[in-house]
């Protein structure tokens, strides 16, 4: 579990600045951000391969964790109306 944590503090940046790039290019529903942070976060967890030796389910994982890191946790529940650009 140590090892999910640890590749999930190394993704979280890389993930929070994917996070904000897709705000700033795509108009989106700003509800919906933490949603894609989260794809995005397990998705990048899944290409992570040549950079570590964990299996395929921590890496999914630590992106998960990762993507929800990314726009903060609380901001899932949070009620927000608008679009991102």
């Amino acid at each position: 579990m140590e090892e999910v944590l640890l590749f999930a503090t190394v993704l979280a940046p890389i993930l929070t600045a994917l996070v904000q790039l897709v705000k700033k290019t795509i108009n989106m529903p700003t509800n919906v951000v933490p949603a894609v942070s989260f794809v995005l976060g397990i998705a990048l967890g899944a290409v992570a391969y040549p950079f570590t030796d964990l299996e395929l389910v921590l890496r999914l994982w630590a992106g998960g964790f990762a993507g929800l890191a990314a726009t903060g946790l609380f901001e899932i529940g949070a009620k927000r109306e608008g679009t991102t650009k």
